[in-house]
């Protein structure tokens, strides 16, 4: 599957390891999960990491990072015709629309009004990771049905 991640999903999957954020960021790593992404959100997931506000060492901030870039498709996109709520959002909406992705997950889904969504599914990591698990159970009982 391929998605987008907001920030504050990946500043969570560092606060708390065991969450379902961590979990995600587990299926990048294992190749499970196809992150879209573009330079400005890199920039953005360094700059918000490194902030004196977050306990994150530079070191494993730089590994977070590098793994990110490593498994990571760039994707180009057009800007929004109409604007976010939070200006600093509509990256994450651009890579999604023009990356045609399963889903751009998010903390804040307030961030993101239906009415501007475009058809890109929009969702929590616990409703990300419940469809997920549903997929790959289906494409399991499919590959035994064979």
């Amino acid at each position: 599957m391929r998605i987008v991640l907001d920030t504050n999903v990946l500043v969570s999957a560092l606060i708390t390891p065991l969450g379902n954020p961590a979990r995600i960021l587990d299926l990048i790593r294992q190749n499970e999960l196809s992150l879209c992404l573009d330079q400005r959100v890199i920039m953005e997931y360094e700059e918000v990491l490194s902030r004196p506000v977050f306990p994150f060492f530079e070191k494993d901030v730089d590994t977070v990072i590098d793994m990110l870039k490593e498994n990571a498709e760039i994707v180009s996109s057009l800007p929004l015709i109409d604007r976010l709520p939070d200006p600093d959002d509509e990256c994450f909406l651009e890579i999604a629309l023009h990356g045609k992705v399963d889903a751009l997950i998010t903390g804040n889904l307030r961030h993101y009004p239906e009415n501007l969504l475009a058809g890109v599914n929009v969702v929590t990591p616990k409703q990300f990771l419940d469809i997920w698990r549903k997929n790959r159970y289906r494409s399991a009982g499919s590959r035994l049905n064979r």
